[in-house]
């Protein structure tokens, strides 16, 4: 899937993506940028990413992250 950065805080550890395909915006967690290789992602980039379910049910995040 790919989408754009909307907002990414690295000292909260978290942010948002928004899907290109208009879906709803993504969690994604610094876990996921760190196991990426990525150190941190910046408001309005392009990525890559694949989205799996939250095992907390808070809804689906973002993983495997590249930079588009």
């Amino acid at each position: 899937m790919q989408g754009t950065v909307k907002f990414y805080n690295s000292a909260k550890g978290y942010g948002f993506i928004t899907p290109d395909d208009g879906s709803k915006d993504i969690f994604v967690h610094i876990s996921a940028v760190e196991q990426s290789g990525l150190t941190t992602l910046a408001e309005g980039q392009a990525i890559t990413f694949e989205v799996e379910p939250d095992r907390k049910g808070k809804g689906p995040k973002a993983i495997s992250l590249q930079v588009s």
